[in-house]
């Protein structure tokens, strides 16, 4: 009996509980830990609002400072490519992705303590969240690499999988903190929740400890090399019409000015939205982000970009207007109290603006030819980031132009219509984009050598969810495109 026992098959792994919600992934401590990464990614949410609030209470920062420091603070997420390239060609100790995995997570404790005890000036402060920004922006492009090599061994289904993976435990992470945020500032003062949130960056710096990686040997400084031919690749790729066109496209789509900053000065100064009700609509706004990206897998994925770039955006543009009603209290006349409206417009938006921008990771993807798809779409999502970055100082002008303050909002109906009106001048340049399925264009250009380049980076909406303090998804997106 005990023979025949032991030599019974065991359970199959493959329909074990906890492979069945890894998406077929055996659960391994490495893997547990890469998705502890970007757990932590979401959870460090946690503090965005307590950010907006130092900024704009303790600091005294008017809109149009905050707008322009958020810009700045953005940077790391556009130089991500740069990051990927230091961790391939420049190993610590022979090793090239645990060292600065923990570097990373130490950064990140350094910066929210330096927050929650140093900084008193704006410029301090610029400092210490573009160093938050640095210290989650390395960690992703770390953690992203580990991923793309785990997915060299594993079939295609599977490494869809890994990417949804990843992106869900970011999300998830988002979800638990979404409402806290707003919680735990009617309790602590911002400073308070710095330190606690300077806690969760030691998670990323514990994962490496179960990161499998082999020290490098001299036979593999010949990746210098393949680095250098990975740049021409990228070069050669970077000056096809096919590529820039759709490229440069999208940077013009993303780059059009937003009311962001100033209309969460409007939400808290003028219509005194508290923070616990601003972590409720965080909450309403992460549901509504799944929402979007659920009903763009399930209707609109097969159709044509053009197409869907005029339609998301005409609506997007159309939704956004709806913060008129808001602005200039018609909502109260009609009967709807300002934090219902609040509410249920941000649903609404966040879930056009997710429609929107899904496309523009589907069309990022599609671009990438053979053999660099993983730069070259890390590359792509900087460019979408400096746009995001150009997007901010833009609307930190304009606030400032209209003489929008902490203060005055008079003129912010006029922003928010130019904002809304200004994401439609993109439509203009709608030829760049292409009328077939990028694949089909890009394979027949065979100028691009195959295969034989590091991919380091293979980012997804993970890698586009920066983390930068969120002006305006605790409210309301004026701007629903970006």
């Amino acid at each position: 009996m005990l023979t025949e026992r032991s030599e019974s098959p065991e359970i199959d792994p493959q329909n074990s509980f906890f492979t069945k919600i890894l998406f077929g992934h055996q659960p391994s401590p490495e893997l547990l830990a890469i998705l502890m990464v970007y757990a932590v990614q979401g959870i460090l949410g946690i503090s965005r609002l307590a950010v907006s609030f130092f900024l704009k209470d303790e600091l005294a920062l008017s809109p149009a400072e905050v707008a322009a420091l958020m810009g700045i603070a953005a940077l790391p997420w556009v130089i991500k490519p740069v990051f990927g390239f230091i961790s391939d060609g420049l190993p610590i100790f022979g090793y090239r992705r645990r060292p600065y995995l923990i570097l990373s997570g130490l950064l990140g404790v350094g910066a929210w303590l330096s927050l929650a005890t140093l900084v008193h000036t704006a410029t301090t402060a610029t400092i210490a969240i573009a160093i938050t920004s640095l210290s989650v922006a390395f960690s992703d492009v770390i953690v992203d690499s580990l991923i793309v090599e785990r997915a060299r061994n594993e079939s295609v289904a599977k490494a869809g999988s890994l990417q949804s993976l990843c992106w869900g435990a970011s999300a998830l992470g988002g979800l638990l903190t979404a409402y806290f945020s707003g919680q735990l500032l009617e309790h602590f003062n911002t400073r308070t929740v710095f330190e606690f949130t300077a806690a969760f960056p030691l998670l990323v710096s514990a994962a490496a400890l179960w990161i499998a990686e082999e020290p490098i040997t001299p036979a593999d400084g010949e990746r210098n090399t393949i680095v250098k031919e990975q740049m021409q690749q990228l070069w050669q790729a970077l000056t096809q019409k096919v590529i820039w066109m759709p490229t440069l496209f999208l940077f013009l789509w993303q780059s059009t000015p937003t009311a962001d900053s100033a209309f969460f000065y409007f939400s808290t100064n003028e219509l005194g939205f508290t923070p616990e009700f601003l972590g409720r609509v965080r909450l309403v706004t992460s549901l509504a982000s799944l929402l979007g990206v659920w009903l763009f897998q399930r209707f609109l994925k097969t159709i044509p970009f053009r197409q869907i770039f005029i339609w998301t955006t005409l609506f997007s543009s159309l939704l956004g207007l709806t913060a008129l009603l808001l602005v200039t209290h018609t909502n109260r006349t009609l009967g709807i109290d300002d934090h219902w409206f609040a509410l249920g417009d941000s649903l609404v938006l966040t879930v056009m603006g997710q429609l929107t921008f899904m496309p523009v990771l589907v069309l990022a993807a599609r671009l990438c030819p053979p053999g660099i798809e993983a730069t070259l779409f890390a590359l792509l999502m900087s460019v979408i980031n400096l746009s995001g970055l150009v997007s901010k100082e833009g609307g930190a002008i304009l606030t400032h132009l209209l003489g929008v303050n902490e203060h005055n909002f008079d003129k912010l109906w006029l922003l928010v219509l130019i904002a809304n009106l200004v994401s439609l001048l993109p439509l203009i340049f709608i030829n760049l984009l292409p009328n077939e399925d990028p694949p089909e264009i890009v394979t027949t250009h065979q100028s691009i050598p195959p295969a034989s380049a590091i991919e380091h980076q293979q980012t997804g909406i993970v890698g586009n969810q920066s983390f930068l303090p969120d002006m305006l998804p605790e409210i309301l997106e004026t701007n629903a495109e970006g």
